[in-house]
This record gives structure tokens, C-alpha cells and sequence, in this order.
């Protein structure tokens, strides 16, 4: 049957329907976009210039840090925007590019996440056979299959929302368009739909938290062996990993792990995985450890070098 669709556009109620909090978020989520920015691009910077960095944990953290500025970007100016506009318009198209977009990428933070869990635990669990586990080619293998995974995973999710109808409603009660918020305004039964949704997005989400969880727990008993400095060094390592996860996976399994219920608390909810976590991510991994502040000092040292130089 052809899909009636009388749709052109969409109109979101944003993150809140208040003019006062929505003038006090504008300064604050332009602040959040641009540390997600200058900390996520400062940290490709270093990755790539940086022989020191150029191991698996950075080859797959550059990734995250990637991922971090696409996904942010894909909801995050639109929010941004938002905030000083009398109306929250998204076009029919826009809204299926700009869902599409979030779930590739939010799909790959996924999947790097869990790679990144993997090259620790190879890297604590089976130090003399790291080099082996952890080639050039295995990590190359492990990224691209992220990003395949993901690609397959938005274009699923992307296909199962707008081949519904869309008659008349055009109201989105979101900042960004979701599947949950827009599968409530076609005009047919989504309960199909909506298992296929919980199957694609909500089992990825809690079958990679929980891979995640064994190999942490892994790696806790493995430690019980070693020197009270590698315990320490391979904590502060995991543990800045473990916050990461923690703030990504528990809201989107929240969202995504049930029927196509909306509650309030949805939006804030949301607001963890599509802004807090790209921006911790960068200050996180910076601050909590030895390796990227040292080749931050570098880096400056070098940029300082070049500008004496310039000088002279």
C-alpha cells in the first residue's frame, strides 16, 4: 500500500515551552557545544601529532572523539537555534536526516565504547598477547565494523519510523526528532514498529553495557595479582572509561528499553547522552590521564618553539 503522507514539515515544543529558561539555556548549551567542540578537536589534534599516542587506546579514543563531534552536532545546534526562535520548524526531510544522523552516530559511540573496553582488557588481562590481539589490522577490522554496524543500525531504524503515515499532526514534544516522540504522530498501529525498535536500539544498548560490565569485572579479579602501581595505573585507565559508559548507557537504555511510552523526564533524560557525555568525554580523558597531558605539554612546547623561532 502506498504510505499516505500529508506532512511537510514539523514543529518541535523544544527542551522547554518557558521564553525565561529558554534565554538562560541558549548561553548555557552554546557553552556545553563549543567545550564539546575545542575538547573533542584538541584531542584529534594530539592523537594524530603525537607519535607517542599512536597505540589502540588512542587509535579508538580519536574515534570516540570523532564520534562525539558529529553526534553532538547532529541535534545540538538545532537546539541551540531553538532556544531564540518563536517557532521550532524542522522540515519532514531534515527530521529523517537529522534521525538518521543521530542513530549512526550514537550507534557507533556504542560500538567504539565497547572496542575501547575490549583493547583494555586485552591490554590488562593478556599483556604478553596484546600486541597480537591489538594489530594495526585487528583495530582497523574492530573500528570499521563499528561504523558498519552503526550505518546498518540508523538505516533500520530511519526505515522502520518514516515508512508510516503521517496525516496531520506535526507537533514533536522533543528538542530533536527521536523515534519514540515522532512514532506517536502516524496515523497507524506502530506495535510492530515499536518492537522492532526496542529489538534495534534498546538490546544493542543493554547487550553492549552488559559486555561492557563482564569485562570490567574481569579485569577488577585480574587485578588482584598485580603490583599495587599497575592496580592503580589500570584503575585510573578504567575507571575514567567506566564514567564514560555509566553517563551514555544508563539513559539510553532508559529511553530506548520499553514500549513507545513518553514520560517528561524524557528530555532532560536525553540531554545526558546528546550533550553531557561528548562534553565529559574530552575532560575526562585529559584530566584523568598522564598520557594525553603529557602530550598536551608537548604539543604546547612545540607550538611555543615554532613561534621563538619565527621570532628569531
Amino acid at each position: 500500500m502506498e504510505v499516505v503522507n500529508n506532512v511537510t514539515e514539523f514543529i518541535f515544543l523544544g527542551l522547554s515551552q518557558d521564553p525565561g529558561m529558554q534565554l538562560m539555556f541558549f548561553p548555557l548549551f552554546l557553552f556545553f557545544y563549543m567545550v564539546i567542540m575545542v575538547g573533542n578537536l584538541l584531542i584529534l589534534l594530539m592523537v594524530f601529532s603525537d607519535p607517542q599516542l599512536q597505540t589502540p587506546m588512542y587509535f579508538f579514543l580519536s574515534n570516540l572523539s570523532f564520534v562525539d563531534l558529529a553526534y553532538s552536532s547532529a541535534t545540538a545546534p538545532k537546539m541551540i537555534a531553538d532556544f531564540v526562535s518563536e517557532k521550532k520548524i524542522i522540515s519532514y526531510w531534515g527530521c529523517v536526516t537529522q534521525m538518521f544522523t543521530f542513530h549512526f552516530f550514537g550507534c557507533a559511540e556504542i560500538f567504539v565504547l565497547t572496542v575501547m573496553a575490549f583493547d583494555r582488557y586485552a591490554a590488562i588481562c593478556q599483556p604478553l598477547r596484546y600486541t597480537t590481539i591489538m594489530s594495526a589490522n585487528a583495530c582497523t577490522m574492530l573500528a570499521s565494523l563499528s561504523w558498519l554496524g552503526a550505518l546498518a543500525h540508523s538505516f533500520v531504524q530511519t526505515l522502520l519510523t518514516f515508512q508510516l503515515p503521517f496525516c496531520n499532526a506535526q507537533v514533536i514534544d522533543h528538542y530533536f526528532c527521536d523515534v519514540h516522540p515522532v512514532l506517536k504522530l502516524a496515523c497507524a498501529d506502530t506495535t510492530l514498529v515499536n518492537m522492532l525498535v526496542i529489538a534495534n536500539s534498546g538490546l544493542i544498548s543493554l547487550g553492549c553495557f552488559l559486555i561492557l560490565l563482564a569485562s570490567y569485572t574481569v579485569i577488577l579479579f585480574s587485578l588482584q595479582k598485580r603490583s599495587a602501581e599497575s592496580r592503580r595505573k589500570a584503575l585510573s585507565t578504567c575507571g575514567s572509561h567506566f564514567t564514560v559508559v555509566t553517563f551514555f548507557f544508563v539513559p539510553c537504555i532508559f529511553i530506548y528499553l520499553r514500549p513507545s511510552t513518553t514520560f517528561p523526564l524524557d528530555k532532560a533524560v536525553s540531554v545526558f547522552y546528546t550533550t553531557i557525555t561528548p562534553m565529559l568525554n574530552p575532560l575526562i580523558y585529559t584530566l584523568r590521564n598522564e598520557d594525553v597531558k603529557n602530550a598536551m605539554r608537548r604539543l604546547w612546547c612545540r607550538q611555543v618553539s615554532l613561534k621563538e623561532k619565527q621570532k628569531g
